[in-house]
């Protein structure tokens, strides 16, 4: 899962499966110790703050794994100086039911990218960006979640960036939505469109939480 608050504050939550090693117990404790310890109620805790609680919860729905889930993701290390938001958004042509990618014609063809405004919410940066391939009207969409998210620390103080993709999928007809003129749709094969849509499918994206 993936959290945010205004564009430029952000939490990932990762989950993991422990292979080995022992807590530190007070008798072992050190000056970076945290007095860390197993929980199974978190309610017999007193917390600082319970936004926790969901995504405790959520982890817990992924390692039951009663339903379908997204495989296994982890950042893709790709460096970038600013904040990004790459958009697949997809649709559906009526006369043949293909999915379609959007595509933008600036410079060389490419799947949309834009700059996160740090002072917004990641959500207000989507509406404009969607507001100027789509006009101002936008045709009924639902953005579904991460597909990836790319960084990477190095060098120091170089890279302070990411990158977010997200899987946006457009409610209407091929036909009936319009673009701006420098956008288009390219039809994808048969194989990649149905990928594309079993991630549409809930829980097969990482989960982007905006917080207001």
């Amino acid at each position: 899962m993936i959290e945010s608050a205004s564009g430029s504050w952000y939490r990932f939550i990762l989950t993991g499966t422990v292979l080995g090693g022992v807590l530190k117990t007070p008798a072992c404790a050190d000056s970076e110790s945290l007095q860390a310890l197993w929980v199974k109620d978190l309610s017999e805790l007193s917390l600082r703050s319970r936004d926790i609680l969901p995504i405790v919860e959520r982890a817990r729905e992924y390692h039951n794994q009663d339903s379908m889930w997204h495989k296994p993701i982890l950042p893709t290390v790709r460096p970038h100086s600013y904040l990004l938001l790459r958009l697949v958004v997809i649709v559906r042509k009526r006369a043949n039911n293909h999915v379609h990618v959007l595509v933008s014609e600036k410079e060389d063809p490419h799947i949309p990218v834009c700059a996160i405004n740090p002072s917004r919410s990641v959500y207000t940066t989507l509406k404009r960006y969607m507001q100027e391939v789509f006009g101002a009207e936008l045709p009924p969409h639902k953005p579904h979640g991460v597909l990836s998210m790319e960084h990477s620390g190095k060098p120091l103080h170089e890279h302070d960036g990411m990158c977010l993709t997200l899987l946006v999928s457009v409610r209407l007809a091929l036909e009936d939505v319009h673009l701006a003129d420098a956008y288009t749709w390219l039809e994808l094969s048969t194989g990649v469109g149905n990928a594309i849509l079993d991630r549409v499918s809930k829980n097969m994206v990482v989960p982007l939480n905006v917080i207001h």
